[in-house]
């Protein structure tokens, strides 16, 4: 079968960070350490798989968080509408990841169990670990689930030919890991099981964290995963867009081909 193409389109970003926001332990804690935030669109042929919703502007707002591109705009050079994703894998229910859920309504959701489960339940009594999630994204994944279009995994599972989920946790109860297979390998998107390339590079845990075991071991199967270690895509590490090509738009980089020759 033909190798998928991926994309990565970055939607926002927040520079008023430090170290001591994306590691635990950090050095030199107060440097700055400035954050980048992407969903994925997945293509082979006329298939469009859409890793990801982002967060809109309403959301933007409430959190004080601003976005540069709303979905449907990032999505636009790609020649795609919301309209026309009809798979959508979301890595979990974080508002950065799933703030824009309700902008695809013609799209069934794969998701883990365990994170509808995590994000339902008795955990959500706890002011620290509900921070990064808004109710109503939450609805509105429940509003699918009784609309038929939801898809629950348990761990491993194929959502098409050369493309599958892995449960990570540690982040978040039910975070998974999205593999493709591509023309430069098997390359994984993280998500947020990495957040920066040091996160599995120097085993630095980030500090948002449910189960610091599940985060730590699964640092491991990032690179189990992939075929090679700079296939592994952390999630919202401004150096995927410096170590990968460009494409089509400045906001859109290209994943499937492997990094820039320059970056080796």
């Amino acid at each position: 079968m033909t190798d998928w193409q991926v994309h990565a389109l970055k939607y926002a970003d927040r520079a008023e960070r430090t170290r001591a926001d994306s590691f635990v332990f950090a050095d030199n804690h107060d440097a700055p350490h400035p954050m980048d935030y992407f969903i994925w669109v997945l293509r082979r042929g006329t298939e469009v798989i859409l890793v990801d919703t982002g967060y809109d502007g309403a959301e933007a707002t409430a959190r004080g968080r601003p976005i540069r591109l709303e979905p449907q705009e990032a999505l636009a050079p790609l020649g795609l509408t919301p309209d026309d994703i009809t798979t959508l894998i979301l890595t979990h229910l974080h508002y950065d990841h799933a703030g824009g859920l309700h902008l695809f309504p013609n799209a069934t959701l794969h998701m883990q169990a365990a994170e509808m489960a995590y994000a339902t339940g008795p955990c959500m009594c706890h002011d620290t670990l509900r921070m990064p999630f808004t109710a109503g994204h939450v609805c509105e994944a429940v509003k699918r689930l009784y609309s038929g279009k939801v898809v629950f995994h348990d761990g491993d599972a194929e959502i098409a030919e050369g493309v599958t989920v892995h449960c990570i946790g540690g982040h978040s109860r039910g975070l998974q890991a999205v593999r493709v297979r591509t023309s430069a390998g098997w390359l994984v998107l993280a998500s947020d099981a990495a957040h920066y390339y040091e996160n599995f590079q120097r085993r630095m845990p980030f500090p948002i964290v449910v189960d610091m075991q599940n985060m730590l071991d699964g640092f491991t199967r990032l690179g189990q995963l992939a075929s090679r270690p700079d296939l592994i895509i952390p999630g919202h590490d401004p150096l995927v867009r410096a170590r990968f090509p460009q494409d089509i738009a400045p906001h859109i980089t290209r994943l499937d081909l492997g990094p820039s020759k320059e970056t080796h």
